[in-house]
Formats: C-alpha cells, structure tokens, sequence
C-alpha cells in the first residue's frame, strides 16, 4: 500500500537530491528571490571565491525594502540605502539575473510581484533572504527564507542544505463573521498558538474558512505564519489557484499548462495523511482583530479590552507582557476601542494587494469624512506597480486622497524602518503589516496589527473602533 504523504512531504521529496542517515538534505531550490538587504554580502563571497551564479534564470531580483515610495526622481537620500539598491542593480547585471529595479514597471515587493507575475508557481520550491517568503505556500508551493551563507549556496548551486521539518495541520472552521478577513483569521491564529507554537513545524491550512478564501487572502494567511514561528506555510492546490495561475505572464501556455495542471491538482495532503500535530479553530465567533502588545500573538477581538498582567500565572509570561504594556504606554482592563493612533499603514507583503486596498477603500466610501485630525499621516501604498495600475483603473487611489490618505509608490514603507516611512518614538500607528515588536517600525514607535478595513476605520475615528458598527463590511475575504 502506497504511504499517504502530506502536501509538505511530497514537494520536500520531488526536490530532494539526497538525504542522509542523520537527516541533513540537499535540496533543490526552483525559485531563489533576491533582495537589496540580504544579497549583498553573498554576492561579494561568491566574488572572493571566484564562483560564479549556477543558474542565473533560477534567481529573480526586487529593490524593496530600501525603495522610497514618494519622489523616485530624486534618487534616495539615505546613504546605505543607495549602496544596498544600487549594488543589486550591478550584482544582478554582473551575473544576468532577471531584476525589477526601482524604476522598473514591474517593481514592487518581492513576496507581491513573485505571485502576480507567475514567478511563483504550485509545487515549487522557493527561497529568499525575508521571512515572510512563507507568503508563497498560498500557491501550493514550498517557501521559506534562508539566511546569507545559504543564499550564498544557492546562488552557487541552485541547491540548499536544510533539514526536514515537522508538519502541522492548522484546520479552519465555521463562516467567517460580516466584518473579519483572512488578517483577522491569521491573527487569531497567532493568539491561538503562539510566537513559538509552531517553531520547527511547516503548516498546512485546510479547513472550509481557507477554501473560501481567494488567493490574496490565502497568501496573508500563509504570510503571517511565521508569526507562530512556522518554517513555511501552505494551503493545497485547488480552482482558486489554477484560476489564479491561469494567466500569469511566466506561466505555461496551451499543452503546457494542461501538463502542469495535471501535475498540480495532485499537490494536495492525501486522504489520512499524518501530521504531527494537529489544531483546529472555529472562527464562526470572530471580531476583528487588534494586537495590542509587542507581538503578534498578543491579540484579541476589536470589543475587548487591554489584558491584566496580573492575572496571569506564570512569571515568565506575566513580566513580558507588564514589560509590552510599559512599552505601549496602556494600562490593563483599558478598552481597546479607547487606544488612539497617531499613524496608519495599509500596505506591505502581508495587506499590500488589490484586494487590501480595495477593502479599505469599501470602508472609506461607506463612511465618508476625512481623517480624523489627530491622525498625522496615513500612507496607502500598494504591494506593486501592477497593484497601483490596477487600483488607479477602480479609482481607489481617489478615495484614498479624498479621505485625506497619501497615495504612494510600491515598496515596503512603513512595514519595517528600513526607509523614509517609519514612526517617531512614541508614535502609535494602526498597521496592516506583520510585526509589531518593538521598534519594528521606527525607534520608539508603537504598533498595532489590523486588517485592512479595520486600519480604515481607525484613521476615520481617529482610535480604535470597530467596523463593523461604523460601515457596511462583508466576512469571508
């Protein structure tokens, strides 16, 4: 009888080009995503060793995390900045890989442009130099990210030595509720099993909840499962990903496509497959959600209210979060409708999308007004230029600027402090992004995690509120 293998298994084993007694694998990387911040040091060793890219068509490039999103013309300002973009730029031309610079038509975050361009396909195997390359497990594919000397490895041979990882089944129940998105679920998801929860585990979702989710809301599921310290996160292959697929400009054509589909219907967890672990969550009862501490899975629903450290048990555990609270500057039982913001950020890889953008806007129409006046900047940036054409063709850029948000360029921004759009100390800021440790997203500043909607809504009230109660919002996205 054949062994039933799960979704992760079969993709590990199709790459493996051999696997030791003790474990230790090579393994065979399809996609290497390269970026301006990690990529640098491994390119100057291949240099000192006088070796060259083994497979330059494998390796694709993006300038995003540095990449200003106003005023390109004018070059970026920061030094190190400038050096890390520009020494991609002559690093991919030195060695013939495919990039998308910051003037590129193409540009955008890496972990966006991957997806939308076909770059990303189901059953690959995927690496970069970000955490969050998880987002590419949306497609049925193997993502993670890797660090320098790895990339390094890969640049030379197209191969990675790694290790196996455990495999866990996260099944997602109920209807998601009016008001909640596939952030929410993500975020709840985080709660449920913590930072740590699933450190040394790859997560396949599966569930009517994921079903139901499109492709873009699959990838912020997919994206935030770092978040519980996944190596990677998938979701099997379906309709929703080969009508995603369909058209993508680097995907196959005609009798191709027919032969790949044929390939990819199979990338799916067997029927009785084992899992070493597996969790359930029902999301029927799910209220938007908020983090309100220094990490992900401090987190909890829209009406309710800031945690007492007090009550909680174990030292360890209750001194982290009196030490999150401190940084936070909240006080314990505090509502978290009653936290005001400084700030909003809708972008990054996590809430960068069409649809992100599309949800916030639903949001902004649906209530009408301005900013409110304490909020001091609210910055929309798409994931990609394709995402900026497409949202400027729905003329949600106008709702945005109607409503007193700026429009930007693609990149990364506000996500991390690695740009011109960060916070100031103490400044708070409702974020679509990812992580909310602190300092993440500027010395000093302090980050809330939201959905998309719900960062509209905060910028209308000028606080925490709850969407639900304020326009008219739909669940299951």
């Amino acid at each position: 009888m054949p062994v039933k293998q799960t979704l992760y298994d079969k993709i590990f084993d199709a790459h493996t080009v051999r696997e030791d007694a003790d474990g230790t694998t090579l393994l065979y990387i399809d996609r290497h995503l390269l970026n301006e911040v990690t990529s640098p040091q491994a390119f100057e060793s291949l240099r000192h060793e006088l070796r060259s890219v083994w497979r330059p068509r494998a390796n694709i490039a993006v300038a995003d995390h540095n990449v200003p999103t106003t005023a390109r013309n004018l070059g970026i300002a920061d030094s190190i900045s400038r050096i890390q973009v520009d020494a991609l730029s002559e690093n991919c031309e030195r060695n013939g890989i495919l990039h998308y610079g910051m003037e590129d038509t193409r540009q955008g975050i890496v972990h966006v442009v991957a997806p939308e361009r076909g770059i990303t396909l189901p059953g690959m195997t995927i690496v970069c130099g970000d955490s969050h390359t998880s987002t590419h497990g949306a497609l049925g594919a193997l993502a993670f990210g890797i660090g320098t000397s790895e990339i390094e490895h890969v640049l030379a041979t197209q191969t990675l030595i790694t290790r196996r990882s455990h495999t866990m089944r996260v099944t997602v129940n109920g209807v998601l509720p009016a008001g909640c998105s596939a952030k929410d679920v993500a975020l709840a998801v985080v709660g449920a099993l913590g930072t740590a929860g699933a450190t040394g585990y790859a997560i396949e979702f599966a569930g009517p909840v994921v079903r139901a989710l499109s492709m873009e809301g699959r990838m912020t599921l997919c994206n935030m499962s770092i978040e519980a310290g996944a190596r990677a996160g998938l979701i099997a292959v379906d309709d929703v990903t080969l009508d995603y697929c369909r058209t993508r400009e680097q995907a196959p054509r005609g009798e191709a496509w027919e032969r790949s589909v044929s390939v990819w219907r199979a990338l799916r967890s067997d029927d009785d497959a084992p899992f070493d672990l597996e969790r359930t969550l029902d999301v029927s009862t799910l209220s938007p959600q908020v983090t309100w501490g220094t990490s992900p899975e401090m987190v909890t629903g829209i009406e309710g209210c800031v945690p007492d450290p007090t009550a909680i048990d174990d030292a360890g555990r209750r001194a982290s979060w009196q030490r999150a609270l401190e940084y936070m500057d909240l006080r314990a039982s505090m509502p978290i409708e009653a936290i005001a913001i400084d700030k909003v950020f809708i972008g990054s890889c996590t809430n960068g999308r069409l649809e992100d953008l599309r949800a916030a806007a639903d949001v902004l129409r649906s209530v009408g007004g301005r900013v409110a006046s304490n909020v001091r900047l609210a910055l929309a940036v798409p994931g990609s230029q394709q995402v900026k054409r497409e949202a400027e063709a729905l003329g949600l850029h106008e709702v945005f600027l109607d409503a007193g948000f700026e429009w930007r360029e693609p990149g990364c921004s506000m996500c991390l402090a690695m740009n011109a759009d960060r916070l100031e100390p103490s400044e708070r800021v409702a974020s679509t992004s990812n992580r909310n440790f602190e300092g993440r997203q500027g010395a000093g500043g302090r980050s809330h995690l939201v959905s998309p909607a719900m960062a509209a809504a905060a910028a209308l009230a000028g606080h925490f509120v709850d969407v639900r109660k304020i326009a008219s919002v739909t669940g299951g996205q």
